[in-house]
């Protein structure tokens, strides 16, 4: 991967995530909350899931004094998760392509070492956010509720990035 599609890839995950975000602050905590046999018991829990997704591969990938929150509520996903994700897009505008080969050590969560190459962390966690969103969605959909379209399509016909990059 390229430092451009790196970076058009977060800022694609961050778009998407906002926007899932924004539909679940308009629902009333009971559904915001309940538990509906999903992904992580229900959307806020899923949602902040994807935020601790950001937070740990960032401390890998990035900066391992970075703080992991494990659980947010609302508030918490408003403030911290905009923050991670904007450190996220700043570090991918500045990453070279020699730092996307470096290799990380890694301890998956049951706790087996790894290495992996930056670049394949970060499309991991982009690939990782995609699916717990979709999730997400699908809760929102159960309630009746439209929730906004998120593909990666739609993000490059919003964002103007139709056009092959050069």
């Amino acid at each position: 991967m390229t430092p451009f599609e790196i970076h058009t890839h977060l800022k694609y995950s961050t778009w998407a995530s906002q926007r899932v975000f924004e539909a679940a602050k308009k629902l009333n905590p009971d559904d915001l909350t309940r538990t509906v046999g999903v992904s992580h018991g229900s959307i806020l829990g899923t949602l902040s899931h994807i935020h601790f997704a950001d937070r740990i591969w960032y401390s890998r990938v990035v900066d391992a004094d970075e703080p992991v929150i494990r659980e947010s509520d609302l508030d918490t996903l408003e403030k911290d998760w905009t923050a991670i994700q904007r450190k996220w897009e700043e570090w991918a505008e500045k990453v070279q392509s020699a730092e996307l080969k470096r290799m990380i050590a890694c301890k998956s969560m049951e706790g087996i070492a790894y290495e992996v190459a930056i670049e394949k962390a970060v499309l991991h966690l982009v690939n990782h956010n995609s699916l717990h969103r979709g999730q997400v969605m699908g809760m929102i959909r159960q309630l009746g509720i439209a929730p906004p379209p998120t593909d990666l399509m739609m993000y490059y016909r919003v964002s103007g990035s139709l056009a092959a990059a050069v």
